[in-house]
């Protein structure tokens, strides 16, 4: 199933709630054509990179390539595991380089991750090339900086771990999200149990190997391949946690860093659901206010709660068949409203999709969840899920019994009724995660130069209190607040845009606490 460009971002940016992807020579910063060996700190040697031309990969996605853009593909290998490198084995991890034709007075490397985790920046930089039109990137970032999108380990084209099944993965989507009687809950016990069972058979000691602190240390491995004295990057939802990661392990490293969409990385997988079920309620009532005011786009109006908790109900008891032949359970028409609150330009499709459901017709409700779940029209799902897993859970040695999670989850229904068990039900499946952890670390990044950390006042899936967090932690974070609705602000709006442009390209930070109109 081909998506169109908003539709792929939406889901590329979603951080997922359930059990929840050439030769031409390297060019160094000074333009030198010459494909040489780079060295990183210490005076190791980067390995050198063989670029090819992989035009084919926005055409495949997006039915085209941008204007005016050259795509080209590499492969780098990594160690396997950081702490021990010596031992021989390695990932390999796939990289895309954006380049303009029109470039001139080249600053150097943008490196971009969208976030999940299991988001593929390789899917993400394709799509930013396309420009303002399509909100990505600025023309002036483009023509500026080759633009790096890259697969972190275990996603997509870079060694992806993969080991749920298509059916494991439409039964915890479709499952009750909340399970009344124990019975019900003790079924989605049992799947997560089996999923967590399968993974560890298939990687076993392999699965702390996904951890966050070790893709930080790949980024590290990229930057110095591609030529970059310091890094630039850009990262959404996850991918702030991913380079709040790097900037205490390489603080020296950076150039200038945005981090748009705040992890906070102090809270735990409780805190971290329990923020998220929040968030997620928030926007739904501002969801339902916009459809009370805009009764004309919403065939829901007025009360858009109201409406959804009755068609949950409806999909408890007697669900709807879809025309691929699935039931529209409890579990679809939850996962359809929470990708539809990523991005306030989904809110009409939201209540158009509920409408139709209301009257008879589920599949728009389902077309809706599958831009989240990344479900195709033949039944199949990528790996975003699994990576998702294998990341979450190598990240954190918080142990939630299926006993805790039960009782939050009732507590949850009380305060976050449409959206808290769902996020309770969610962590479950590290309950049942075999293998190692390994946590990231949680401190100031010493002596990294500032850091932009973007933060949305209506932000369901980062919640905005988590912005000043991160920005404190790091001690060079400075806050940049859009006033408005969805997940991740750059570059919505002008005011952001001219913000992070200015701090990307001329090292200027945005003036102190600059907060951004909706509009």
């Amino acid at each position: 199933m081909r998506r169109t460009p908003h539709r792929a971002l939406v889901a590329l940016v979603a951080t997922m709630l359930a059990v929840s992807g050439c030769s031409l020579p390297v060019f160094s910063p000074g333009g030198d054509n010459s494909a040489r060996e780079q060295q990183q700190p210490g005076g190791s040697a980067a390995p050198s990179l063989s670029w090819r031309n992989c035009a084919e990969i926005p055409q495949q996605l997006y039915g085209q390539k941008a204007p005016r853009m050259r795509y080209e593909c590499a492969t780098i290998p990594v160690p396997k595991d950081w702490n021990d490198p010596s031992n021989g084995q390695t990932f390999d991890l796939a990289l895309m380089r954006v380049r303009s034709t029109q470039q001139k007075d080249r600053i150097g490397s943008l490196l971009i991750n969208p976030g999940g985790p299991g988001g593929s920046g390789i899917d993400t930089a394709a799509y930013l090339s396309f420009g303002p039109q399509v909100q990505g990137l600025p023309a002036g970032i483009l023509e500026r900086f080759d633009v790096i999108g890259f697969d972190p380990r275990g996603v997509s084209r870079s060694s992806p771990v993969k080991c749920i099944s298509d059916a494991d993965l439409d039964a915890s989507y479709g499952s009750e999200p909340d399970p009344e009687t124990q019975a019900e809950f003790d079924e989605i016990v049992a799947l997560n149990k089996r999923i967590g069972a399968e993974c560890g058979a298939k990687y076993g000691a392999d699965l702390p190997l996904f951890s966050t602190e070790q893709a930080a240390r790949d980024i590290d491995a990229i930057r110095a391949a591609v030529g970059d004295e310091k890094l630039t990057y850009l990262g959404y939802s996850y991918g702030t946690l991913l380079g709040a990661t790097y900037a205490q392990l390489f603080p020296q490293n950076i150039r200038a860093m945005v981090l748009d969409g705040a992890v906070d990385p102090q809270q735990g997988m409780v805190a971290g659901s329990e923020s998220q079920a929040k968030g997620f309620e928030r926007a739904f009532d501002n969801f339902t206010a916009w459809c009370r005011e805009t009764a004309a786009q919403c065939p829901i109006a007025p009360d858009a709660r109201a409406t959804l908790t009755e068609l949950l109900d409806k999909g408890r008891t007697n669900p709807l068949r879809g025309s691929d032949g699935r039931e529209a359970t409890a579990g679809w028409i939850i996962y359809s409203a929470v990708a539809a609150l990523y991005t306030e330009l989904y809110w009409p499709e939201l209540g158009k999709a509920l409408g139709a459901l209301r009257d008879g017709d589920p599949d728009p409700m389902f077309e809706l969840a599958d831009t989240y779940t990344n479900r195709t029209d033949q039944g199949e799902y990528d790996n975003q899920a699994d990576a998702l897993l294998a990341v979450n859970c190598a990240d954190s040695d918080e142990q939630v019994t299926p006993e805790r999670v039960r009782t939050l989850q009732q507590e949850w229904e009380k305060k976050y009724p449409l959206f808290g068990p769902a996020l309770a039900l969610g962590m479950l499946g590290c309950t049942f995660w075999p293998g190692a952890r390994d946590p990231y670390p949680t401190g100031a990044a010493r002596g990294a130069p500032p850091i932009v950390v973007v933060g949305t006042v209506g932000d369901p899936a980062t919640p905005y209190e988590q912005t000043a967090v991160l920005a404190g932690m790091l001690g060079t974070g400075s806050v940049l607040t859009w006033e408005g609705e969805g997940h991740t602000a750059y570059p919505n709006t002008r005011c952001i845009t001219q913000a992070v442009d200015g701090y990307l390209i001329d090292l200027e930070v945005p003036e102190k606490d600059l907060r951004c109109p909706a509009g």
